[in-house]
């Protein structure tokens, strides 16, 4: 690699800089507050490395606009912000960090469920307001329901661990089972349309990906038991927000718990959303989730599922050690094909 490589660190935390001081020693960086993209693109100079997050965007029009950078690490495991395709047409590497938070998901992931099962949300609004009455706060045990796992990777069996442990019967839906795992950890592997209509509640733990849009659309989720609990804690656009929102208005969906909902990065950045070319979309994702937020049995958390001291931590050291691995000419945790 020709000249000094140099790293560009987008959507950074101050904390973040003496730990990359004690593990790239020997590596230039500057720490940028914000998301990479068209706007922020010129930060990036000669760099030859860029790490980004969640709410970068890395499209064509940014990847033609950093014609240095050789490797692009990601901190997260999902990768559906960077165009990869391009990315290998360009000759840049990508890297993500392929696990961090099993438990630090899942245990968000049931806080989430608890939260909904026993009313907490609507609980705690009322007693802020001095109001200590009972009445429309009657929850329900989950010991002896069924938790529907969709996806069983990682994350999804730490889930399942959970759920056993609350003495729930767990069923799962995976496109590569492990029997073995199954019988060890007591649940069982059936089909994705048996999780949805079997259980009382839905968890889902699937990357995005093409096929996996709107995994839960209106069709799926009127295959759900009457009054299941749907919980998301993985991408926002596996659930059509606006089938989700009949099927809560209807009550043949009993409550739904969501870290993350479609068009997610809008309402992070509402006044950026007026000028991309999907307006129109973007606003009925924007308007569906704040008519969703009022609901008495919906939750939002902002996209935390993932966020504690030990998972920013271990994602931090993933990176700097898939730099290191880069820069060494072995490069580790490669998710595309350079061309």
């Amino acid at each position: 690699m020709a000249g000094q490589p140099t790293l560009v660190m987008y959507e950074a935390e101050p904390w973040q800089e003496g730990r990359l001081c004690k593990a790239l020693p020997e590596l230039p960086f500057r720490q940028v507050d914000g998301p990479l993209s068209e706007a922020t693109v010129d930060q990036v100079g000669e760099a030859s490395v860029v790490s980004v997050f969640i709410r970068s965007r890395v499209t064509r029009a940014v990847i033609e606009r950093m014609p240095s950078v050789r490797l692009i690490a990601t901190r997260s495991t999902g990768f559906d912000h960077i165009d990869l395709a391009t990315c290998g047409e360009s000759g840049i590497t990508v890297c993500n960090v392929p696990s961090y938070g099993e438990n630090t998901v899942a245990e968000h992931t049931f806080s989430l469920i608890l939260a909904l099962s026993r009313r907490l949300a609507v609980a705690m609004r009322r007693t802020a307001y001095g109001d200590f009455s009972l009445s429309g706060l009657m929850g329900f045990d989950l010991r002896d329901k069924t938790l529907g796992v969709v996806g069983a990777g990682n994350i999804g069996l730490h889930v399942v661990r959970i759920g056993r442990a609350f003495g729930m019967e767990v069923l799962a839906y995976d496109a590569r089972p492990h029997p073995l795992l199954a019988e060890v950890l007591g649940f069982h592997y059936v089909t994705l349309d048996e999780v949805l209509s079997r259980s009382d509640v839905i968890s889902l733990h699937v990357p995005y990906r093409p096929e996996t849009h709107h995994l839960l659309d209106r069709e799926r989720l009127k295959m759900l038991k009457p009054g299941a609990l749907v919980v998301n804690t993985a991408r926002g656009a596996l659930v059509d927000t606006v089938a989700l929102l009949e099927a809560l208005e209807t009550g043949h969906v009993g409550g739904a718990a969501l870290d993350v909902i479609e068009g997610e990065e809008q309402l992070m950045e509402e006044p950026q959303m007026f000028h991309l070319p999907e307006t129109e979309e973007q606003l009925r994702q924007l308007l569906t989730g704040h008519v969703l937020a009022k609901h008495d049995n919906v939750i939002f958390t902002p996209h935390m599922a993932w966020y504690s001291k030990e998972a920013l931590e271990r994602i931090l050291d993933t990176t700097c050690s898939n730099i290191q691995a880069f820069l060494a000419g072995a490069p580790e945790n490669v998710i595309n094909a350079r061309s």
